[in-house]
């Protein structure tokens, strides 16, 4: 079976504005067993939280994602749904905002990023909730 087969896939909402990287990185996490939505820039991650954010279990954003809201307004709105939603920002820039804009409980990776990083983050993230839940 597929991963997009897989119907006990996690759900998570990827939003990058860089078509190769968004492939790259939907590739890595559809591997890994995710079933990926994806959004390249901050308007339509918004539409797809607001069409239902509950189906999501996770979401990886880029912090810059062009005109219209970021990473950071993105991860935010889906909080206010959802409080413990795992959330992990990438960024080419400097991390030192991470802090101050950031969500609480959440991974910053900063680009470019080893191959499994990723999926590294969010997996840690998902068991940290799911043992907290237990």
């Amino acid at each position: 079976m597929t991963p997009a087969e897989n119907t006990n896939a996690i759900p998570l909402l990827l939003v990058e504005d860089h078509a190769l990287l968004n492939l790259e990185m939907e590739r890595e996490l559809t591997d890994a067993g995710y079933t990926i939505v994806t959004a390249t820039d901050g308007a339509k991650a918004l539409a797809e939280l607001n069409m239902d954010s509950n189906k999501f279990k996770g979401l990886i954003t880029d912090v810059n994602i062009g005109k219209g809201p970021s990473g950071w307004d993105v991860a935010r709105r889906l909080r206010e749904r959802m409080p413990n939603v795992p959330v992990v920002y990438i960024t080419g820039d400097n991390a030192s905002e991470w802090t101050s804009r950031g969500v609480p409980n959440s991974i910053l990776l900063q680009k470019p990023f080893a191959p499994g990083q990723l999926t590294t983050a969010i997996s840690q993230l998902l068991n940290r909730i799911s043992s907290d839940i237990v």
